[in-house]
C-alpha cells in the first residue's frame, strides 16, 4: 500500500500547519525549511500557488496522485459543486471515518487499523483504507479488536469534539456516518476552488 515515507516535519513547516498531525517543528522553525526559509522568496505563480494546495490536501489525506486524480474526475462528474465533492469524497474514505471517530489518533493509524482488518463495515470486514463510506453505513471496532492497547487508548484520549454527519456509541464502539458533510462542517484548511482551477488547466 503506498504512502508518503519522507519526512513529516518539513512537510508541516513548507506549509506552516500540523499536516501529519501536533509537531513542535512549527514552534521551534515557524519559517519554511531550507536554507532560504528565513528569508525573502519571491511571489508564487498562480499555477505554483494551485498546486501547492493540491498538494497540501494529498498529504493531509494521505493520498497519492492517481488515487486523487481519480477522486477529482469523479467528483467532476457527481452533480453540485466540484470542490464540495471532492471534499465530501475525501471525507467519506474509511480510513478518515475511522480518524474523526477518534478510533486512531491519525490518518496515518486509522490506515494501519483498516488494512490489519480490525475495522467493520455493516458487520463485515473491510481492509481497503480508500472504501468509500455512504450515509448509513455503521462502522465498528471487529469484536476480536476491542482490547487493543492503541485502540482503547486513542478513544480515551479522544476530543470531545463531534462530527454533525458522524454517530459514536461509546458502550458498543461503533459510529455512522449520518450524511454527507457540507463544506461549512469540514474543518481542514484547504481552498478546493484552487484545486478545481489547476485541474480545469
Amino acid at each position: 500500500m503506498a504512502r508518503y515515507r519522507g519526512p513529516k516535519s518539513k512537510i508541516s513547516r513548507k506549509y506552516g500547519e500540523p499536516i501529519f498531525g501536533d509537531t513542535k517543528a512549527l514552534e521551534k522553525k515557524p519559517h519554511p525549511p531550507g536554507q532560504h526559509g528565513r528569508g525573502r522568496r519571491r511571489k508564487k505563480s498562480e499555477y505554483a500557488i494551485q498546486l501547492a494546495e493540491k498538494q497540501k490536501a494529498k498529504y493531509l489525506y494521505g493520498i497519492l496522485e492517481r488515487q486523487f486524480k481519480n477522486m477529482f474526475d469523479k467528483a467532476s462528474r457527481k452533480s453540485g459543486v466540484t470542490g464540495e465533492n471532492l471534499l465530501q469524497l475525501l471525507e467519506a474514505r474509511l480510513d478518515n471515518v475511522v480518524y474523526r471517530l477518534g478510533i486512531a489518533q491519525t490518518r496515518r493509524s486509522a490506515r494501519q487499523f483498516v488494512g490489519h482488518k480490525h475495522i467493520t463495515v455493516n458487520d463485515k470486514i473491510v481492509n481497503i483504507p480508500s472504501f468509500t463510506v455512504k450515509a448509513g453505513d455503521l462502522i465498528a471496532v471487529r469484536e476480536k479488536s476491542k482490547s487493543l492497547t492503541a485502540i482503547s487508548e486513542s478513544l480515551s484520549n479522544k476530543s470531545s469534539y463531534k462530527y454533525q454527519w458522524l454517530e459514536w456509541d461509546d458502550k458498543k464502539l461503533t459510529g455512522k456516518m449520518l450524511i454527507y458533510p457540507n463544506r461549512e462542517a469540514i474543518p481542514e484548511n484547504i481552498n478546493e476552488q484552487l484545486i478545481v482551477e489547476l485541474y480545469s488547466k
